[in-house]
Parts: C-alpha cells; sequence; structure tokens
C-alpha cells in the first residue's frame, strides 16, 4: 500500500513490544473506564489513553472525535517530555484505524488496543511498524491481530 510505503520511508520499525501480559491488555478498558469523566457526562465522547509498562494509566484524554483524543494524549506526553512512548501501549475507545496506527507509530507506542476492529490498513501498518495490535479488547478479552515480538502469546 502506497499510504504504508511512504511511512516505511519516514519511520523505522519499533523494536519494543507491549511489557503487559495479555490478560493486562485485554482489561484495559475496564482502566480507563472509570477516567471518561465526559462520557460519564455525555455518553458521547471518545477516549484515548497511555498506559505504562506497569499497567497504569499514564494520561486519559476525550473528545467528541476519536482521533482528536489520540492527538491530545500524544501531545500530553510531548509538553511532558516523555515521547517517545517506548514500552506504554495506546489505548482508544473506538476501532483502530490507520492513522492512529500512523500516530502511534510516530510517538514510539509499542501497542494499540482498541475497543473495536481494526481497519485492514491499520493492521498492515501495524505489521509494518512493528507495532502490537489489539481489537475487540473490552470484558476481559481480545482479538490480536499483530503481536510482531510474540509476547501475547
Amino acid at each position: 500500500n502506497d499510504a504504508v510505503d511512504a511511512l516505511t520511508e519516514r519511520l523505522q520499525p519499533l523494536a519494543n513490544g507491549p511489557l503487559l501480559g495479555a490478560a493486562v491488555i485485554a482489561a484495559l478498558s475496564g482502566l480507563v473506564a472509570g477516567r471518561q469523566e465526559l462520557f460519564d457526562l455525555t455518553g458521547a465522547s471518545h477516549a484515548a489513553a497511555a498506559i505504562d509498562a506497569d499497567g497504569d494509566v499514564v494520561v486519559v484524554r476525550e473528545d467528541i472525535g476519536r482521533h482528536n483524543a489520540v492527538d491530545k494524549v500524544v501531545g500530553r506526553l510531548l509538553l511532558d517530555g516523555a515521547l517517545p512512548a517506548t514500552g506504554q501501549v495506546l489505548w482508544v475507545s473506538g476501532r483502530a484505524s490507520f492513522e492512529m496506527v500512523q500516530k502511534a507509530w510516530a510517538a514510539g507506542f509499542g501497542a494499540v488496543v482498541a475497543v473495536s476492529a481494526p481497519s485492514a490498513l491499520a493492521v498492515d501498518t501495524a505489521h509494518a511498524a512493528g507495532i502490537t495490535l489489539a481489537g475487540f479488547a473490552r470484558g476481559g478479552e481480545m482479538n490480536v491481530y499483530v503481536d510482531p515480538h510474540e509476547a501475547l502469546r
């Protein structure tokens, strides 16, 4: 795909995989849910979160746009001097798109975990990036689409 090829010209595959076990990654939705204040009030917002290698939620941001929520998380990490996000997981409340995996790659996240499905292009991008990609992560379960470091097997 041309979009993925363009990224591989600018970004190198990541060497770091998620440091969290599969059970912790599958439970991330529950960890973040209690921190979604806007969603609790309106039922109409998306969230994104950075989770560190200890399974602690570093930052949660919400927005009506799921891409904006991701941008807010990456922006907060940038302002805090915490990029690249080596060994961290980017959790998203919706589906994982190509753009979200691209942003995770550029920010240095080792994994993207989504509550819903990834797009086919997101899967291709995660392969090229060396990023673990999981979807349908809710209720303590998930589907693993990309696991380049075999960290979740």
